[in-house]
């Protein structure tokens, strides 16, 4: 059975507070809202109190073509992903001794704010000592679910190749995408919501070269579900300039109708339901999709701390997001059968559910 060995994050340098943030829409919005004091309320009761960002508030104050912001993705996405790999690959708070790059068998590589070809990953291996066999799987457009689909896709792979170790390697930089001109309702949503961040995970199969210690979690079974003719709740417009976001507002009430049944199902598979679960290993996709959780689920918020933390201190950073509250649930003091359910949900509208059993 594969297991999660190794996970690190990584927070670009530029730390906003929210109340930074409040005042910079309130004065890009307040001619297009008349109502801009009730719509700035999201960023005051979005239970976040800084994001981080690739770039100061500044650049912000003028227009920046597509090709501008995309080649500024390709160079900080390929910087950030060599350092969170070395992290990663170096963390011994989850490994016995450092794994070198030449030990990684594949690489996927998960993002959805950016584009490049070749691939970040490719781009990575020239910096990092990785064996020129590696196998490279770039996965692009699954937003917020990208990080739990990236860790299905590694424990399917490690499944297949037992003797192998791979990295999930997630990077978001949300804030290049912003539109300054997109005076919507979903921008301004966004803007209080999303930030930047790089999270990596080592997955290693049954039989790898097991550099992880005693007790970890392993996956035992993954889980996707798609919504039919669900596109526009969540997503990417792409215009001239640039991405433009898609943010449905009745995405708590379609996590409050649709998310239990396929979790259910899920877990049935297994012969449990959600009160055999330990740790809710959920994406924070904002408060009041947290508060959704709850509701539907019927578990308390001890069950949604470590991700209500990580909204706070970080925001949505869209796909890393699950991998640092992993980190934080990897990083308490765990009994061995405890039982974890990573969950996000991504455009699409689209679920990915692991359970994982530390052992």
């Amino acid at each position: 059975m594969p297991s999660i060995l190794s996970v690190s994050t990584y927070n670009p340098p530029h730390t906003l507070p929210q109340g930074m943030t409040t005042e910079f829409a309130k004065e890009l919005f307040t001619e297009d809202f008349q109502d801009i004091d009730r719509l700035l309320r999201a960023f005051q009761n979005g239970q976040i109190q800084q994001r981080n960002f690739a770039v100061p508030i500044s650049w912000f104050d003028k227009d920046h073509s597509l090709g501008e912001r995309n080649d500024l993705y390709i160079k900080l996405a390929t910087e950030y992903g060599v350092k969170v790999i070395q992290r990663c690959l170096a963390n011994l708070e989850f490994l016995i001794e450092p794994v070198d790059c030449s030990e990684i068998e594949a690489i996927f590589f998960v993002s959805s704010s950016g584009l490049s070809t070749p691939s970040i990953e490719a781009r990575i291996m020239n910096h990092l000592p990785f064996s020129p066999r590696t196998k490279r799987i770039p996965i692009w457009g699954l937003g917020c679910a990208g990080g739990a689909a990236g860790i299905s896709r590694a424990y399917e792979y490690c499944l297949a190749f037992p003797h192998a170790k791979v990295l999930v390697l997630c990077i978001e930089l949300c804030s290049l995408t912003f539109q300054r001109n997109d005076r919507t309702k979903s921008n301004l949503i966004g803007t209080s919501l999303f930030g930047d961040g790089a999270a990596c995970v080592m997955v290693g199969g049954e039989e790898s070269q097991n550099p992880g210690k005693d007790l970890k979690p392993f996956v035992r079974g993954t889980h996707s579900c798609l919504m039919p003719n669900s596109e526009e709740v969540m997503g990417w417009d792409v215009k001239d300039s640039g991405l433009f976001v898609v943010f449905s507002r009745d995405i708590p009430t379609i996590v409050r109708n649709w998310l239990k049944p396929v979790v259910d199902e899920f877990l049935a598979q297994y012969e449990l339901n959600i009160k055999d679960i330990t740790h809710f290993i959920a994406h924070p996709g904002g408060k009041k999709v947290l508060d959704a959780y709850e509701d539907t689920l019927h578990i308390n918020s001890d069950m949604t701390r470590h991700s209500r933390n990580v909204l706070k201190e970080h925001g949505n950073m869209s796909s890393p997001t699950v991998f640092y509250v992993l980190k934080e649930i990897m990083g308490i003091e765990t009994k061995a059968g405890g039982l974890g359910l990573i969950g996000a949900l991504g455009p699409g509208f689209c679920s990915e559910l692991i359970l994982v059993e530390w052992r």
